[in-house]
């Protein structure tokens, strides 16, 4: 016997409410679930740490996977999940363009700001200064106090083979980079080698003299070589640019007469610790360095000599000059005889000590 219409209907009604209430939970559960699921993951991309947090020091090895990355920033506290890195690195196909290098990231940024820096490879970076005329000890001791290389790395290193015009026909040895290392302030990421370090100041002596050496004296006979060993000198005796090519002047002058160069500069090479002046026995030192004793420029530059040093090499001063003494100040009077030369020594220099 069939139901009442009017109970049908009802039940209609129950049964439509009863699915209309079931699909309603199940729409308010399922966004509560993706409410829920988005801010987990909105916490795991945000940053690690409060806001203008230091950064940390990181080495990224190269050949790291994204899941190896993310693990060794998760260790240095600098992103909330490895997971969550692997993930997002995958999802924005970022994984196979990790840089590796020296890092300094922040855990006040986020998980996208960490990625950023990484595919972009803002590596650490460190700067350091080599001042015109340092020789390569100087130049060793400065990267070593910097720790961006060890002494030992920087010889082996300097002691190596490098293809350049300039260095064709000296062969390579443990100083035979003395004066082509372009005395400048340079920026390195950090880790660089000693030898990428010694190519980048190499690079950029190449870089300067080509720019300069349009600017050489029409008969000037010095090879590339002679040319830095004489700038070389200069930038050791004059401290005033306007004066380097008349001190380039000078030492030529003393070549093609046959005269000893009598640089003091030279002699101060051969110490271990500089003097303010030198004395008797110094200049006495046999060596092919001490142009108080051998004729000539000696066998290679004694320092790295900066721009306007290598420029009065190339155009030295037409002069006459054959001496010049110091003043207090630290620029020269030039003389043309030996007997005004010693009349300018008495009034400025002190004699070497016995």
């Amino acid at each position: 016997m069939g139901q009442p219409p009017g109970l049908l209907g009802k039940i209609g009604r129950w049964k439509g409410r009863r699915l209309g209430l079931g699909a309603s939970l199940l729409a308010a559960a399922l966004i509560l679930a993706l409410t829920v699921s988005w801010a987990w993951w909105q916490s795991l991309m945000a940053p690690a740490g409060a806001e203008g947090a230091p950064p940390v020091k990181v080495t990224i090895p190269a050949g790291a996977t994204a899941a190896e990355i993310g693990r060794l920033l998760e260790d240095h506290g600098i992103i909330r999940s490895a997971r969550a890195f692997g993930f997002y690195a995958a999802r924005q196909k970022a994984d196979q363009k990790l840089k590796p290098g020296i890092y300094l990231l922040s855990p006040g940024e986020n998980l996208s700001q960490i990625l950023e820096h990484l595919v972009a490879g803002r590596v650490m970076e460190e700067e350091f200064t080599i001042p015109e005329g340092f020789t390569l000890k100087q130049i060793a001791r400065v990267l070593a106090e910097k720790g961006l290389v060890t002494e030992d790395e920087f010889w082996q290193a300097a002691a190596k083979p490098y293809n350049y015009p300039f260095l064709e026909g000296i062969s390579p040895g443990t100083h035979y980079l003395e004066g082509f290392l372009f005395p400048d302030t340079y920026r390195v990421p950090a880790g660089t080698t000693a030898e990428a370090i010694i190519r980048l100041m190499l690079d950029r002596f190449q870089q300067v003299y080509n720019e300069i050496e349009e600017e050489r004296a029409p008969g000037l006979e010095l090879d590339t070589l002679e040319i830095v060993t004489l700038a070389s000198i200069v930038e050791k005796e004059a401290k005033l640019d306007r004066e380097r090519p008349l001190v380039a002047g000078v030492f030529l002058n003393r070549l093609r007469r046959g005269m000893k160069l009598e640089s003091c500069a030279t002699v101060e090479y051969l110490l271990e610790t500089p003097k303010p002046v030198l004395t008797y026995e110094d200049l006495q030192i046999e060596s092919p360095y001490n142009t108080y004793q051998v004729m000539g420029l000696p066998p290679g530059p004694i320092g790295s000599p900066g721009r306007a040093s290598l420029l009065a090499a190339l155009n030295p001063a037409r002069t006459d000059y054959l001496y010049f003494a110091a003043r207090p100040d630290g620029s020269h009077e030039f003389s043309r005889s030996l007997r005004e030369h010693l009349a300018a020594v008495s009034r400025y220099q002190i004699k070497p000590s016995r």
